[in-house]
């Protein structure tokens, strides 16, 4: 799956659910973000830019890749709507 800063964050998250069967937590600071493009929530003295990632993917790399590359902390659910374990691949939290 590959996600650029243009994403709307809803857009993000449908196509995260579709893709991985699991739903995608996207903040703004503490708080969960606004529906609003993700570039708009970029942290100061980031890259920026795409990030590209596959079901073999660990979830703690994901949410450590949006935060080193866009600056935005996310946090990945797992079936039951909770948090899922860091260590487990985005491909094993569809069963």
């Amino acid at each position: 799956m590959k996600v650029d800063q243009r994403k709307k964050v809803s857009a993000f998250q449908e196509q995260f659910k579709a893709e991985f069967g699991v739903g995608v937590r996207v903040y703004k600071g503490a708080k969960l973000a606004p529906d609003v493009a993700l570039k708009s929530l970029t942290e100061k003295g980031t890259r920026g830019g795409a990030i590209d990632f596959g079901g073999g993917t660990k979830v703690k790399n994901v949410e450590t890749a949006f935060k080193e590359e866009m600056g935005i902390k996310i946090q990945i659910e797992n079936k039951k709507g909770a948090l899922a374990d860091n260590n487990a691949t985005l491909a094993s939290l569809k069963k």
